[in-house]
């Protein structure tokens, strides 16, 4: 039997967008052992949270560890299994989100390397790196990893300026094979309209002082976001949609409270629910005719399950990820007016059925390069199995 640990994953974040890339990937490893009949189990390596685990199953188990805590317990829960699985988180690959956490990241990918277990580098954002140290400690894993994948151009083309040469993988985010209910028919003729409205980016980010350098206000930008919809000669019906939902109430990160608040204000509009599982939600985002938002996981559960959305970003991963595959309708919050982007999201939501179109082909360029991401793992496992 085989024992393959996902590090950099989590299963009980109320950051739904982690928990997609969990499911996904474990979906992934689950299809590998079906098609080749191989017994795997799968340990997730997580801290403690609040939140219900989001995936089940005889072949899953969890173990909580502190890596900055009790290192060793990290170390010897590592050693105990074949092959290691790191995805980062998806986007904390990089030094934007503070030392702390990048800190955790590297020492994680290094105990692995001192473990001595191949370690597999899922697809993720990787960079930028504005420190020297984070960038030299970051260098120096990509090139002990077995397999290193990229979840976009940009990611791939940032290794290569760090002046590395190894060969790569270039794949797509593992979230467009969440698995999801699709929509059933429904009576209802007004169009659905999604926002995903950002509890992070409504506070100013992790500082409260725009750490992300948006050029626009974005609570302004939502509020005017909000009136344009409610008052749009389409009679349409918009939806708060929040992704990163805490079971407390409040928190700098908290989607739910700020879809609350804002309903407050603009009477009319419906509060999605406080979805429990990344499925959940894209169930429910699937029932949209239209999305936008500032969720990375969020719009790529429209996008993956045939929704046309406007990507509002606030780093360079949401170019990176959806421009790799040809799909040019994010905005960027970062350079772009509030004007700029009002008028982008208004006139997608116009051509709506058009972007329908084209996203099928985007959709299935990035299920096409996620299939070379699975290959190399299947290849990968197979020679461990055979040790």
């Amino acid at each position: 039997m085989l024992k393959i640990a996902l590090i950099g994953h989590d299963t009980r974040n109320p950051n739904l967008g982690v928990g997609a890339l969990t499911v996904s990937d474990v979906e992934v490893i689950r299809h590998i052992a079906r098609r080749r009949g191989w017994d795997i189990k799968i340990s997730i390596l997580i801290g403690k949270g609040e939140q219900e685990s989001c995936v089940t199953g005889d072949d899953v188990s969890e173990r909580f560890v502190r890596p900055l805590r009790k290192p060793l317990d990290f170390y010897f829960a590592i050693r105990e299994c074949d092959l290691v699985i790191d995805i980062s988180g998806g986007d904390s690959f990089a030094d934007i989100y503070g030392d702390r956490r990048i800190f955790q990241d590297l020492l994680q990918k290094y105990m692995v390397h001192l473990a001595r277990r191949p370690l597999v580098m899922a697809p993720q954002t990787m960079g930028p790196f504005k420190k020297f140290l984070w960038r030299t400690l970051a260098a120096g894993s990509i090139r002990r990893s077995t397999i290193v994948v990229t979840r976009d151009d940009r990611s791939t083309a940032f290794v290569r300026d760090m002046g590395i040469r190894r060969e790569m993988i270039e794949a797509s985010d593992v979230a467009l094979r969440l698995p999801f209910t699709p929509p059933s028919d429904s009576a209802e003729t007004r169009p659905q309209v999604g926002l995903n409205v950002s509890g992070l980016l409504m506070g100013g980010g992790y500082t409260g002082k725009n750490m992300f350098g948006l050029k626009a206000d974005y609570p302004v930008l939502i509020r005017n976001i909000a009136k344009g919809f409610l008052s749009h000669p389409s009679d349409c019906q918009l939806h708060l949609v929040g992704h990163v939902i805490p079971r407390t109430r409040g928190g700098v990160e908290d989607d739910y409270q700020a879809c609350l608040d804002l309903a407050v204000e603009f009477p009319g509009t419906i509060v999605a629910p406080a979805f429990e599982t990344p499925s959940e939600a894209k169930s429910y985002i699937a029932g949209m005719d239209f999305f936008m938002g500032a969720r990375m996981h969020a719009c790529i559960a429209a996008f993956s399950s045939g929704v046309p959305v406007v990507p509002m970003a606030y780093s360079r991963k949401f170019a990176g990820l959806f421009g790799s595959l040809g799909y040019d309708y994010t905005v960027d919050c970062t350079t772009d007016t509030a004007a700029q982007i009002q008028d982008r999201v208004f006139s997608a939501y116009e051509d709506r059925q058009e972007i329908s179109f084209r996203m099928k082909d985007a959709l299935q360029r990035g299920l096409e390069r996620l299939d070379a991401y699975e290959a190399a793992l299947e290849t990968l496992i197979e020679r461990l199995d055979k040790r």
